[in-house]
């Protein structure tokens, strides 16, 4: 009976060993979004992200002329819908903020409704961004009354990072509300061969990080940003990297309880 014994528990050692090192090596799958900014407006390759084939997440201005139609378009085509949030800048037009946007003269009580008054504006939205706000981001008065209203509506958000002194990550860590930050801008530059490097560059922090975001436009710059994405698609292939829309990004707790639009 003790020979026996000797025999199985090494060999049962062996096993667990064998198992634990096959979970420890279990690949991961990289992950990356593609948030395309700027739907509600401009037109300017519109049609091609919402009847296109890659999962993007379509980022409505509120109170635009088109922002209900497209993101009732956007969501019926299986396309994740955010509130793309207009905030001041510190360089640029007031006019290009559009109607309503949230100031810095603005009291906490007011930005929460202008904030909450986008939010209805868009149906299905399930997360929101920052439009330009280089300025308002530096505000913690005015980022808490966002955040506030973005975790009554069990809304996410994404950091568009205008400003390296957002007040965005700690007010959200503070108070629980799931935020991650932009990694890639996709067209500063007008070029579908910029977009295309740029798409590049998303891929390597990909690989890096295990996830990562990248931020596009439609309106003037959306047909090359569109050309520029397709022709990324092969790489992304190559590379085993999946586009998915920005809540999966989060864990699946926080997707389940928080982002499956009603």
């Amino acid at each position: 009976m003790k020979k026996i014994m000797v025999i199985l528990i090494p060999f049962l050692l062996l096993s667990f060993q064998v198992k634990a090192s096959a979970e420890n090596t279990e690949v991961k799958q990289l992950k990356a979004a593609l948030i395309i900014d700027d739907f509600g407006g401009g037109i300017g390759g519109v049609r091609d992200f919402l009847e296109g084939d890659i999962p993007i997440t379509a980022a409505v201005m509120p109170f635009s002329v088109n922002s209900k139609a497209h993101a009732e378009w956007a969501h019926k085509n299986g396309f994740e819908v955010m509130v793309h949030l207009p905030m001041e800048p510190k360089h640029g037009k007031r006019s290009w903020l559009g109607p309503k946007p949230i100031t810095v003269d603005l009291t906490p009580q007011q930005v929460r409704k202008r904030v909450k008054e986008a939010i209805k504006s868009i149906p299905y939205a399930v997360g929101l961004n920052n439009h330009m706000g280089s300025l308002a981001v530096e505000k913690e008065g005015i980022v808490r009354a966002i955040v506030e209203v973005a975790k009554e509506n069990n809304l996410y958000i994404i950091d568009s990072a205008t400003s390296p002194r957002s007040k965005f990550p700690e007010i959200a860590l503070e108070l629980g509300v799931p935020l991650l930050k932009r990694d890639v801008f996709l067209d500063d530059i007008s070029s579908s061969s910029h977009v295309y490097k740029q798409m590049i560059r998303l891929a390597k922090v990909t690989e890096i990080k295990g996830t990562g975001i990248a931020i596009g436009h439609v309106g003037v710059t959306g047909k090359v940003c569109s050309v520029g994405i397709f022709q990324s698609m092969d790489e992304f292939k190559r590379r085993d990297i999946k586009i998915v829309p920005v809540s999966e990004l989060f864990s699946e707790k926080l997707i389940e309880k928080n982002f499956v639009p009603n």
